[in-house]
């Protein structure tokens, strides 16, 4: 006969190490947030967390390995988000709309998340990788979302030069914007991207 999991504060060993491994990253994510990411360091990661310092080699090998958890947490919650934008529009326009407005919104609601995504990631080989490797699982996101609207002979080196060119320079857009560089209302943002990116699509679309 197993064994029932021996539990502590109506917890087993594995969910208390998943907790553990939230708060931390949770933590990560609020310095990362609020000062970025060379601010990240262990021992003020497990002080925001409330934890001693050998929990943080519990769930992490050292500080790189926490940076990509919480990069990889932003941008799963992001994908998430634009999948249930695109999936809630059958216009392709629209589905651009509906992405880039909710991207936004995020990005308003809780700047954390912009410096994360578009902060400077420059002296961290692992966050610029992860942000190289972003941009390809964005651009065969939108790519696959707009692919039965497309013509039946288009170029696919073509559309993919254009969607990354798109989506490098909504970067640096929002980049700028979240630096207080280009002094817009939310709207410009969305309507300005959209229209530009509805320019790029046009040439791909059926008609």
């Amino acid at each position: 006969m197993r064994s029932r999991p021996r539990t502590y504060g109506g917890q087993t060993t594995d969910e208390r190490r998943a907790d553990r491994r939230r708060r931390l990253v949770d933590a990560a994510l609020e310095i990362w947030g609020d000062q970025g990411w060379a601010a990240v360091t262990m021992r003020g990661v497990c002080a925001r967390a409330g934890l001693i310092d050998r929990y943080f080699y519990e769930s992490f090998p050292d500080r790189d390995a926490l940076l990509a958890a919480v990069w990889d947490q932003v941008r799963d919650e992001t994908v998430t988000l634009l999948t249930q934008a695109i999936d809630d529009q059958k216009d392709p326009i629209d589905q651009l709309h509906a992405a880039i407005a909710g991207l936004v919104q995020v990005m308003v609601d809780d700047p954390r998340r912009a410096r994360i995504g578009f902060g400077e990631h420059t002296g961290s080989p692992v966050l610029e990788q992860r942000r190289r490797d972003t941009l390809q699982l964005f651009t065969d996101l939108i790519v696959e979302a707009g692919r039965p609207y497309f013509r039946p002979d288009i170029d696919e080196t073509s559309l993919r030069m254009s969607t990354l060119m798109g989506l490098g320079g909504f970067v640096e857009l929002i980049t700028a914007w979240h630096a207080g560089v280009v002094p817009a209302a939310p709207t410009q943002i969305i309507d300005h991207t959209t229209a530009v990116a509805a320019d790029l699509a046009a040439r791909y679309l059926t008609p």
